[in-house]
Parts: structure tokens; sequence; C-alpha cells
């Protein structure tokens, strides 16, 4: 069995992390199991049919909650900044301009995405037969608003996690999650199979566990906190722009790499081979899920370090990094020599080459790798040189793909290139952390 104290130590930092990814991994088991019982409660709850329209409408809605320009991850390490600093007054600005700035940004975004709906056919933008589905407009509109208002009520989730309490943005999510899989099945109970009925109950949940959230967290445990028109502050909020950019850049390339990777497979390739690289990438991201609920913690506690200038702390945090990574590598490798029998198990007859699971086993282990640096550097603040190689690597994909595939036509080339673009992030964010812990770091190196 693993020593957790002797692994990250018995200091209060390290104490409170390893406390939250201990709770973490119990409230992500929990999320997980919900997560896999809302699939079927929901399937069998609308039929086939209706149930690919809402998956279709909700992935659609993913996407307003990558419009905050990076506010979120902003607060987070402002907060941590100024609480290092024990500034609480600067802490309360911070936590108030980015509740302002959410509602500015959400409101015009939200009006805008109503007014498309109405003016757009989503029945044949959706391929969508009106003689099923009756109310694809008002359930989309009405989605549609509960998404904006989590939208902006979810900061609470990243205040705990400026606060190093990445377990209780964790427990805000699970709640949401297990209320919508108690109001589907209600709906299922109901003998119901209205797909308003169900986008209400899955839309209304997360906002739900906000809200609920909001008195308890403001008004109980941190009244400083508490976001009021008073502490806006104009000069807050350019600050909290100047970082959240470069985290709203980050994230959106990132995004725009990953998906682009299946476009590619199906246009260059053909549809159904799309399916063996999900299998294998999702497969293979059961390490990236365990791996986040154990790093995740390092991003703010590095935040508090630096501002103390505690960096024996971070070095020897390092040195446990550098032991879990060990660990990750060893997984890969086991779950790569087992990946034929649990394919055949988990998914039947679907062909996967054991390539192609080498080739995953190996994007995954340097993914992961880079991210390792990416936490320390993200609580530093140092996010020039990511973001730079970060787009670079979403320019060159592409076109350096579409190269490959043309001299070896696979699925396992192109896993090969997305090594090859993501291999610069991870040997310049090893570099740059090298170089700020030894005092060698100047210009966009710090920056």
């Amino acid at each position: 069995m693993i020593d957790v104290k002797k692994l990250f130590g018995t200091d209060k930092r390290t104490a409170l992390m390893t406390k939250n990814i201990l709770l973490s991994f119990l409230i992500k088991g929990w999320s997980g199991l919900v997560t896999l019982l809302l699939v079927p409660v929901t399937l069998h709850c609308l039929g086939e049919y209706k149930n690919g329209i809402w998956i279709t409408v909700s992935t659609m809605l993913i996407w307003i909650d990558n419009l905050d320009i990076g506010l979120g991850n902003g607060m987070r390490n402002k907060l941590a900044t100024h609480l290092a600093h024990g500034d609480t007054v600067q802490a309360c600005q911070c936590v108030t301009s980015t509740f302002v700035m959410l509602v500015a940004i959400i409101i015009p975004v939200m009006l805008v995405a109503i007014g498309l709906t109405h003016a757009f056919d989503l029945y044949a933008f959706l391929n969508v037969d009106p003689g099923k589905v009756d109310d694809l407009t008002q359930v989309v509109v009405v989605s549609i608003i509960f998404v904006s208002s989590t939208f902006i009520f979810k900061f609470i989730g990243n205040l705990y996690l400026g606060l190093q309490l990445p377990a209780v943005n964790n427990l805000l999510v699970t709640i949401g999650h297990t209320l919508a899989l108690v109001g589907t099945y209600a709906v299922y109970l109901s003998g119901s199979r209205s797909l308003m009925q169900v986008a209400i109950v899955n839309t209304c949940a997360p906002l739900v566990a906000y809200l609920l959230a909001y008195p308890y967290t403001f008004y109980v445990r941190y009244p400083e906190l508490r976001p009021a028109m008073k502490f806006f502050d104009l000069q807050s909020v350019k600050g909290l722009f100047s970082i959240g950019v470069k985290f709203f850049v980050l994230q959106i390339a990132s995004i725009l790499l990953f998906m682009t990777s299946n476009i590619l497979i199906s246009r260059l390739f053909d549809p159904a081979m799309v399916t063996p690289y999900q299998i294998a990438y999702r497969y293979f991201s059961i390490v990236m899920m365990l791996f986040t609920i154990v790093s995740t913690p390092f991003w703010t506690a590095t935040t508090d370090a630096w501002e103390r200038g505690d960096k024996a702390w971070i070095t020897k945090s390092r040195q446990s990094m550098d032991k879990i990574m060990l660990a990750v590598a060893a997984t890969l490798a086991l779950m790569t020599l087992i990946s034929g029998p649990v394919y055949k198990i988990w998914v039947g007859d679907v062909e996967i080459p054991f390539m192609l699971s080498v080739l995953m086993a190996i994007y995954m282990f340097v993914i992961l790798e880079s991210m390792s640096y990416s936490f320390y550097l993200n609580g530093m603040g140092a996010l020039t040189m990511q973001l730079i190689l970060t787009l670079s690597a979403a320019v060159v994909f592409v076109p350096l793909t579409w190269a490959a595939v043309g001299v070896s036509p696979s699925v396992e080339t192109i896993v090969a290139v997305m090594i090859v673009v993501n291999l610069p992030g991870l040997l310049v964010n090893l570099l740059q952390y090298r170089r700020i812990m030894r005092g060698t770091a100047h210009g966009i190196w710090l920056q």
C-alpha cells in the first residue's frame, strides 16, 4: 500500500493537498458511476432517436463553457496570490470582478444564441423529423438559458480551486451529475418520453448545485469573499484578463487540436475509422483522469508556495510528481500489454491494431508529462511559452498530418504526428521549469 504521507510530505500546504487528492478520488469514483448510469437511463427514457438529438444538442452547448475568456482560471491564480499575501480586500475584488464580468459576457451571448436558434431551421440543420420532435426550438432555448445561468455561478468552483480545495469543486460537479441522474430517472418512471423534461433536468441540475452552494460559501464559510458591487474594480478586471486570455487561448487551442484529429480521420479515411481511434483514446484516457485528480492540487499549491518564496516546497513536490510519472509510465505499459483482451471484453469485435495502442500510450505519456510541468508553470503564472508552443502545434498539425498520411496512410500515422507536434511543448516546459527554479529564466520565460 502506498504511504501517502511519505510520498507527498507532512507540511500544512502538502497535508491540505493530500487530503483533497484522497477526497477527489472518492468523489470522482461516485461521479464516474453516476455518469455510467446516466447513459442507459437517458437512453431508456428517450429512445434512440430522441437520445441522439439530446446528445447532439448538449454537445453544442458545451462550447458555452469555454466562453469565459479564461476568467475562471485567472481568478483561481489571482485569488491564491492575494490570499498568500493575506490581502482579503483584493481577493474580494478579484471574486466580485470575475462575477460581474461573467454576467457581462454571458447575457449578450445568451441573447445572440437564442436569436440564432429562432433564425435558423434547427430541424434541417440537425436533420430532425418534426413529426417525432415538435418542440426542438423550445428545448434548445430553455437549455441555453439554464446553461448560461450555470456559466455564471460555476465561478464558485473556481473559488474553491483558488482556496486549494479542489475536492469541493469536484463535489459540486458530482452533485449536479447526481441530481441529473435522479431527475432523469424520475422522468423515466413517470412514463414520459419528453425531450423537454430531460433537457430541463440535465441543464438545471448543475445550476441547482451551485445555487445551493452560494449561500453556504459566501454567507457562512467565506463571507469576506462575498461578491458586492462596491468591490468591483476595473484594475482587477485588467489583471484577470491579462492572465485569463492566455488560459483561454491555451484551452481553445487544445480543444481544436483534439477535435481536428477526429475530423481528419473521417475525411482522410472513413468515418468508421474514428471508432477504433476513439476506443483506444478513451481506454488510455483513464490514466489521464486519475492523473488529473492527483495532480490538479499541485497548481494552486504551487501558486501559494511561489508567492511565499517557498522554492524548497516546489522542488520537493516535483520529486513527488516524478514518482507519480513513473507510476503513470508503468500503468500505460501494462495497459498496452493487456489492451487486446480488454478491448474484446469491452467493445466486442471492433478491430484495434496493437500499434495504435502502443502509439496512443506514448502520446498519452507525452501529454501527461507535459501537463506535470504545466501545473507548476500555471501556478507560477508562466504561460507565454506554453501559449506559443500550443498554438504552434495546433497550426502545424493539419498540414503535417496531411503530408505524413500521403506517405503512410493509416490512423497510426495521425497519432504519431500528434506525438511529434506535442514533444516540443514537453521539452520546453521541462526547460522552462528548470530555468525558473535555477533563477536563470528571463523575459518570456518568466511571463
